[in-house]
């Protein structure tokens, strides 16, 4: 439980590190963040009374650093809604993992995990942006070319795919360190007790 904990707490650093260092530009680290492997691995490895609640939390908190002292945002809008509707979706495909999650059934997820958040995500910035025709020809806008003046949405989507991926492999073979001091599972066919 420590190193779960302690990767959570290493990546969410590194969530508002990154913000504050490298958001101002689009370049290739804008959206290179561990926000949805958080919420998938979190469910996965930490105890189950905290395991869908801490890491949304922990995420939750680094949104309101963000906002508060960097992009200078209420603490609060509309498009932090569908943002966490889909961590709590992600956060849900982890908890159904738990138990039987080995690495390519964690990278499915994330992959999965990905998709969702990229459709809610942009669906919800369809809705709260004046600038999106509210039609289906403004869905697909959203979905795809985005705003004028920014990058394709498929761009900001190609690096959320790429470091979900990375993050969430991270996470699962730093799991698979033993850590001194803590318990590791008995090996499969090995007696728990003799």
């Amino acid at each position: 439980m420590f190193a779960a904990l302690f990767l959570l707490v290493v990546v969410v650093l590194y969530r508002i590190l990154s913000g504050f260092i490298g958001s101002g530009d689009f370049h290739w680290a804008h959206n290179f963040a561990p926000v949805a492997a958080v919420a998938l691995c979190g469910a996965v490895y930490l105890p189950r009374r905290i395991a869908m609640v801490l890491p949304v939390a922990m995420l939750f908190i680094s949104d309101l650093v963000l906002n508060l002292f960097h992009y200078h945002q209420p603490l609060l809008t509309f498009d932090i809604l569908p943002r966490y509707l889909a961590l709590a979706l992600i956060s849900g495909l982890g908890f159904a993992l738990r138990g039987h999650a080995n690495i390519l059934r964690l990278l499915g997820a994330s992959f999965v995990g990905s998709l969702v958040f990229f459709v809610i995500t942009n669906t919800g910035s369809w809705l709260s942006e004046p600038a999106y025709a509210k039609t289906a020809a403004g869905w697909v806008q959203a979905m795809t070319t985005g705003l004028p003046g920014y990058p394709s949405t498929w761009w900001f989507y190609r690096y959320t795919l790429l470091s979900d991926l990375f993050f969430t492999l991270l996470f699962a073979v730093c799991m698979m360190v033993p850590f001194k001091g803590e318990a590791q599972p008995a090996a499969k066919g090995e007696l728990a007790h003799s």
